[in-house]
C-alpha cells in the first residue's frame, strides 16, 4: 500500500509474475504485506536514509482505508508497533 502523507491512498500490487517495481515519491508512506513464505522486498534510495526525515503511520489505521487481505496482524518492528494515526502524525510540510 501507498499512502500520501498529503491526500489519498493508492494501492499497488507486485509480484514474481508481474516483474514490476515501485517508485515510492519523497513525501509519500509505504508499507507491505508478505503474502508468501521468502518474500524479499528491495529498496533503491535516492539518497542515504536520515533518522530525521523518518515517519511512521499506523498500518491498521481505519482513517486509512485500507483493506488489508489477511486478518492476522502482521509482524511488525518496534517502531512501526507504535506509530500514530495519520490524523496525529508527523507530517512533512
Amino acid at each position: 500500500q501507498v499512502v500520501r502523507f498529503k491526500t489519498a491512498a493508492e494501492t499497488a500490487e507486485l509480484s514474481e509474475e508481474n516483474r514490476c517495481q515501485l517508485w515510492i515519491p519523497a513525501g509519500f508512506a509505504h508499507g507491505f504485506l508478505a503474502l508468501t513464505d521468502g518474500a524479499e522486498v528491495l529498496y533503491k534510495t535516492t539518497d542515504r536514509w536520515e533518522a530525521s526525515a523518518e515517519r511512521s503511520i499506523a498500518w491498521n489505521d481505519p482513517g486509512l482505508g485500507i483493506e488489508w487481505p489477511s486478518q492476522e496482524v502482521p509482524q511488525l518492528s518496534p517502531k512501526d508497533a507504535a506509530a500514530p494515526l495519520l490524523s496525529v502524525a508527523t507530517v512533512f510540510d
